[in-house]
């Protein structure tokens, strides 16, 4: 067997090893992946294609100069695809409550040269988020992790525009994993429509709008 191959086998057994003991520890309360794990959250799941960043993206329906919400960026998988599309022009908030994850963001973000992204340490629900400012937001596999999803995604409808979007992504790999019936609830309690979505139960892209006046 090819070296190259048994370094990919090994990746996948520690993967797969990491997120049952992650799995078990989060039973007890939200735990977000740790920081020193971002090599993780940064693979694209080679199982589902619903979770890979290009199909995330794409998806979104971005266009030059739009405002991007990152919510709970880790370490910026989807920052960096998401804030060159949006162009200099645009922005993208990239917000997640760990330092750690936040400062392997900004390393991605600088590497790509792009000045386009402002970073905000702070957790969902905490109401740092500016209202009516956002086209589209993100939540990719994290809806799990907050302490307070229902104030989370209160928030985040208040941060889009009329019309904006909330992507959210959830993989049954994920330790905190939301079914299809919990996020469209949560949904549905902060007055998000619920739109497209795509995938199957186990691992799905939801589509959320806020409504236009």
């Amino acid at each position: 067997m090819q070296p190259g191959i048994n370094i990919f086998i090994a990746i996948v057994c520690l993967g797969i090893a990491v997120g049952i003991v992650w799995r078990f520890a989060s039973r007890r309360r939200e735990l977000p992946c740790p920081a020193w794990l971002h090599w993780l959250v940064e693979l694209d799941n080679p199982f589902t294609q619903t979770n890979r960043s290009a199909f995330i993206v794409e998806h979104l329906r971005l266009e030059q100069g739009m405002a991007v919400l990152d919510a709970g960026c880790g370490p910026g998988r989807l920052t960096v695809p998401v804030a060159k599309r949006v162009g200099a022009a645009g922005v993208v908030v990239a917000v997640d409550v760990q330092s750690g994850m936040l400062d392997r963001a900004r390393q991605k973000v600088a590497a790509a040269g792009l000045g386009n992204v402002q970073f905000v340490p702070a957790g969902l629900g905490e109401g740092r988020l500016p209202g009516g400012y956002f086209d589209r937001a993100l939540l990719i596999t994290v809806l799990g992790e907050i302490t307070n999803p229902k104030a989370a995604l209160v928030e985040i409808f208040n941060a889009l525009k009329p019309g904006g979007i909330l992507s959210v992504t959830e993989v049954i790999f994920d330790p905190h994993f939301q079914g299809v019936g919990t996020v469209s609830a949560l949904a549905g309690e902060a007055g998000f429509l619920i739109g497209q979505r795509w995938g199957h139960r186990l691992a799905f892209v939801q589509h959320l709008q806020k409504p236009s006046p």
